[in-house]
């Protein structure tokens, strides 16, 4: 099971819903049933990919939820009690979060058992993996003592270019003694780009690509760390 909690949808936007924002029925509709103390239902609203995955979409109206959130008694674990939920029946769920620290990303990270850290082989995405960082250690200490970091993940290499190179060297330098820098490099590709308008994933796509071939890898070593 796949949920996006980023209100921009860009997950359920690839995944070949193509406007999400017209949903009948999203993620924040599933969390404002919690809120109002509704029954949960885990299947309601979901997308059934053609890949074998089961899809809560998210949409525009998690940016409403974050406000309404601020009201909320335990507000960092509403996310909690539908993930709960759903671990009756899926294996795995993955939860695709916003590239910022808000309510939302606060409330995956207290429901998560780990979180993989993809990071941009560029100065800026790097510079802020500090205070993620430290917000992650947070959460642990107060909302899930179970939280670990399953590593970082360095993406979009261009090993082309020195800059690349440099900006992994700083990654490895800077946090490999206290959290897992996965060795394995997702390599900057232009047919990995084109999938987010295919509505497929990657192995549907370009299956024997570089990108491809990588996330297979990433895939095996995070399922091992698992057993």
């Amino acid at each position: 099971m796949i949920i996006d909690s980023d209100p921009q949808g860009s997950l359920t936007i690839s995944l070949g819903c193509d406007e999400p924002d017209s949903l009948d029925y999203s993620l924040a509709n599933a969390l404002i049933g919690i809120i109002n103390d509704e029954p949960i239902d885990v299947t309601k609203g979901l997308i059934h990919h053609e890949e074998g995955v089961d899809i809560m979409p998210g949409n525009i109206e998690l940016s409403s939820l974050e406000i309404t959130l601020t009201g909320v008694i335990s507000r960092e674990t509403i996310l909690r009690e539908y993930v709960d939920k759903a671990r009756e029946l899926y294996d795995y769920i993955i939860i695709d979060c916003m590239p910022s620290l808000g309510m939302m990303t606060i409330n995956a990270l207290a429901c998560a058992d780990s979180v993989l850290i993809p990071v941009q082989a560029a100065y800026l995405p790097v510079k802020g993996l500090q205070q993620l960082i430290k917000t992650i250690g947070r959460v642990k200490r107060q909302l899930n003592p179970k939280l670990e970091i399953e590593g970082i993940l360095i993406t979009m290499v261009d090993n082309r270019t020195n800059y690349a190179k440099d900006i992994t060297a700083q990654v490895y330098e800077a946090y490999s003694s206290t959290v897992n820098v996965f060795p394995i490099e997702i390599p900057l590709s232009v047919r990995a780009a084109e999938i987010s308008a295919s509505g497929s994933s990657l192995y549907v796509y370009d299956p024997k690509g570089k990108a491809a071939f990588a996330y297979t890898a990433l895939i095996k070593e995070v399922l091992n760390h698992a057993k």
